[in-house]
């Protein structure tokens, strides 16, 4: 049973919807803070009013392995995101705002019809902006019946506050752990304490969820996975990430080392950022990761590395 079944049967989910709604009046739903009353649909750096943007919704094959099982992951493409990484390859979501106004009633019915199709959970992708409206529209759906895992899919900027808002309805995180050094946070995402915050949330998210659990069918089922894209000339601090988890979070860490990188939006300005990944680069950081004790490594023969070794 998902984790947040439990929190609604003890009466306690209410609360949390209430607790999370309030963060919107002076918003701090994110480490921004951009202190704007989105209740009364001001934005701040989020470009999100009173009610969330979806872009799409679906089953998805293409997430990690233990996310997509035989049936896919159930996914809900929110618009907009609290960064503004300049390498973004969904940029005509996050950036441009592709994408419509849900009430809760539809989010609600998103996540049930998700359900229905026999995905294996609902994976919330880019949820850091709207976990107030999330939470609103979750206890609609979990009146109605929703019972499958929910998947936190978050860029990993993400505030302790808002996540201990989660704690017992999250069942399955996973954040990107992007960069180590302050100076590249702020050059390409525009937030210069990324590393700080996302190792402090990374630790939370572990905390609450622990380390990757698979039922026998290989699908995950809690736990924590982390995404960690691999960028030309080192620029995501592989060795730092990989250090990080291996000795303060757990060397039994679920990671995918990403070897997608290809330059568009607005890397194409940016001289380093300008190529693709080269082959010995993601080799390189596949090895980091091995010799710093992480051995859950998300289908890297199979896929990514195999992809890149063609290409490369």
């Amino acid at each position: 049973m998902a984790v947040y079944r439990q929190l609604y049967e003890a009466g306690k989910l209410r609360e949390r919807v209430e607790r999370a709604l309030a963060l919107l009046e002076d918003c701090h739903v994110c480490p921004r803070r951009c202190g704007v009353n989105r209740l009364e649909g001001e934005v701040g750096k989020c470009r999100t009013g009173r009610q969330a943007l979806v872009s799409s919704f679906g089953p998805h094959f293409g997430e990690e392995a233990p996310l997509v099982g035989s049936s896919g992951s159930g996914t809900i493409f929110f618009t907009y995101c609290n960064l503004r990484c300049c390498f973004c390859q969904n940029y005509t979501i996050s950036q441009l705002g592709e994408g419509h106004v849900v009430g809760s009633e539809e989010l609600a019915e998103m996540m049930l019809s998700l359900q229905r199709r026999s995905c294996h959970n609902i994976n919330f992708v880019s949820p850091t902006h709207v976990v107030p409206q999330i939470l609103e529209a979750l206890e609609i759906a979990v009146q109605a019946g929703l019972s499958v895992p929910l998947v936190y899919n978050s860029g990993g900027y993400d505030s302790l506050e808002t996540l201990n808002l989660l704690d017992g309805i999250v069942d399955i995180y996973m954040p990107d752990m992007k960069y180590s050094d302050e100076k590249t946070a702020q050059r390409f995402s525009g937030v210069e304490d990324y590393p700080e915050i996302n190792r402090a949330a990374v630790k939370e998210m572990h905390r609450q969820a622990g380390d990757l659990q698979l039922d026998d069918h290989g699908v995950a089922t809690r736990g924590l996975l982390v995404r960690h894209l691999v960028l030309p000339h080192g620029f995501a601090g592989t060795a730092e990430a990989c250090r990080f988890l291996s000795q303060k979070v757990s060397t039994n860490t679920y990671l995918n080392v990403m070897a997608q990188y290809h330059p568009c939006y607005k890397a194409l300005d940016v001289p380093e950022l300008a190529r693709p990944l080269s082959g010995e680069e993601f080799a390189e950081a596949v090895r980091i990761a091995r010799d710093r004790g992480l051995h859950r490594l998300d289908r890297i023969e199979s896929r990514s590395f195999a992809r890149i070794l063609r290409v490369f």
